[in-house]
């Protein structure tokens, strides 16, 4: 049975799909306009955004800079902060601004702004903090830290609660990642110093931080991705370098699923288990050494986070419901994992997902969802029983009582049968148009990845294929839990399909919804579907 409600955009069938055909099928059907921009992004529209009190805020920065003031840029713990906080902290510091980086530890700190810290940065001589990637929710943080006279200055790109915070400057957008919006403001701290070009440079990490926080790659996320990903394939960054070894992979193969994949969780690492702090001196230091010793602790710290997160999934399994909303909660899952455990849940019951870190007083709770459904709007429907929350409407987080949990079980639940009619939640599948596995070529294949780089708001194009022929059935990987095929004469592969195996035998005719990929292995090349669901 189907995991997604089939969406085919174009049900045209064509035996003769020719390139130009398919190209128009794709430029309808993610209704783009200039399909030269779309195609060759730059960044000239970019350069030119101006979101929020920038100008302020950049007159802030001058009047520290020239009286030597204390500045603190305050990050957020994931990929996205750490890479936005590093563009900030190598800018302010190249203008030898009296500059530090702060990251909060997980555990003990939590999220964001927390009263405590402020104290110590202004025991410690702090006048000015600028937040990245948070401070949109911290209300009560940002009066505290002007009522000791430090003043705050907010980059932040998620969804604006209802009670707005007055930092001395605003900066915000949805459009960007946070580390995009503190690389433009970055940018215009340059253009006032004459360093722009040199600043520009660190793209790289804007692009890093924008695939790994899952932001939609239209727009303005798209020329940072598309030109980002160029200047990272010819990267001269030694703690890239570093990452890149210890990931296996090498300069010039380098895309949003390396990125994303490979790179990224081993920054996000030491945030999750640790401390940040590593991850951040990693990107920023001119060490080579220092890098390789670095970048070999975060995939150690890494391994731990991969382990941990198998065993809370495979625990999360036995606890799945029949909610339109899982809400899994456990005393023993780390508060550091439990959005990858959310992920997974999220990607194989293919419902909106919600885990959470019980303790003895406090909870922590991390969420993620699936198209169409806004998951940050659900949670703040039982605000009256959340502490803290925040995110957006595919991803957020919150902190709860844990004499609360149950409470909050019942009530979004009730939230989700009102928005929904009683109608059961299903993600849909976008598919673009029949091409049947017989006619596939490199033709197809070299035409789909124009319009690349894919991620949210520019998914990879999926391809219907009815009453395709079974030739071959079987399960692959360590714990069979991938399908392999083989259909009118092409070989395909479903990725945690391994269950559809009982269902499909040779000579079946069924349905495939599918992308096109390569495959590479020992120096040859083939094409091969990456089924994505099947009937």
């Amino acid at each position: 049975m189907p995991k997604f409600e089939w969406v085919i955009l174009n049900k045209t069938s064509n035996n003769t799909l020719t390139p130009d055909l398919l190209s128009q099928t794709l430029i309808k059907n993610r209704k783009i306009s200039n399909l030269e921009d779309f195609l060759s992004p730059n960044l000239n529209s970019f350069l030119n955004l101006n979101f929020g009190e920038i100008d302020k805020a950049v007159s802030r920065i001058k009047k520290a800079i020239e009286n030597r003031e204390k500045i603190v840029v305050y990050s957020d713990y994931d990929a996205d902060g750490i890479c936005g906080t590093a563009i900030l902290w190598e800018t302010l510091h190249r203008l030898k601004a009296n500059v530090l980086p702060y990251i909060p530890d997980r555990v003990s700190e939590g999220y964001g702004l927390n009263n405590e810290a402020i104290k110590k940065l202004k025991d410690d001589g702090v006048g000015l903090i600028i937040t990245v990637d948070h401070g949109v929710a911290a209300f009560e943080e940002i009066e505290y830290a002007k009522s000791l006279g430090v003043d705050v200055i907010i980059t932040d790109h998620h969804v604006l609660p209802e009670k707005l915070p007055v930092p001395f400057a605003f900066i915000h957008t949805t459009e960007l990642a946070g580390a995009g919006v503190a690389f433009r403001f970055a940018i215009e701290i340059g253009r006032i110093y004459g360093i722009e070009s040199e600043v520009m440079n660190k793209i790289e990490l804007a692009a890093l931080a924008t695939i790994a926080d899952l932001v939609p790659l239209i727009g303005y996320n798209r020329a940072i991705v598309k030109v980002g990903l160029e200047k990272i394939n010819h990267t001269q960054r030694v703690g890239l370098l570093a990452l890149f070894e210890q990931a296996g992979i090498i300069k010039g193969k380098i895309g949003v699923y390396e990125i994303g994949h490979l790179i990224a969780p081993r920054i996000n690492a030491s945030g999750r288990l640790e401390n940040a702090i590593s991850s951040l001196r990693l990107l920023c230091t001119n060490n080579p050494k220092q890098a390789r010793v670095i970048a070999r602790e975060l995939s150690i710290t890494n391994t731990k986070r991969q382990d941990l997160t198998q065993n809370a999934v495979e625990q999360a399994r036995n606890m799945v419901d029949s909610n339109r909303i899982l809400v899994l909660a456990h005393s023993e899952w780390h508060e550091g994992i439990i959005g990858l455990v959310a992920s997974r849940v999220v990607e194989e019951f293919k419902r909106p997902a919600i885990a959470i870190s019980k303790g003895q007083i406090f909870s922590k709770g991390s969420a993620r969802s699936i198209a169409g459904f806004n998951i940050v709007e659900a949670i703040r429907s039982c605000e009256d029983l959340l502490i803290k929350a925040g995110g957006h409407p595919m991803a957020a987080g919150f902190t709860i009582e844990t004499k609360n949990i149950q409470k909050f079980i019942e009530k979004i639940n009730i939230y989700i049968e009102k928005i929904t009619n009683g109608k059961e939640i299903l993600p849909q599948l976008l598919i673009d148009c029949h091409l049947y596995p017989q006619n596939v070529n490199f033709d197809h294949f070299n035409t789909v990845q124009k319009f690349s780089p894919f991620g949210i708001g520019n998914n990879e194009p999926v391809f219907i294929a009815k009453k395709a022929s079974v030739e071959e059935v079987r399960t692959v990987g360590n714990t069979n839990r991938h399908l392999k095929l083989k259909v009118s004469g092409m070989e395909a592969i479903g990725f945690n399909l391994g269950g559809f195996v009982s269902q499909i035998r040779p000579r079946m005719q069924i349905d495939l919804a599918y992308c096109i990929s390569l495959n590479e292995w020992n120096g040859s090349s083939n094409l091969q579907m990456k089924i994505k669901d099947l009937d």
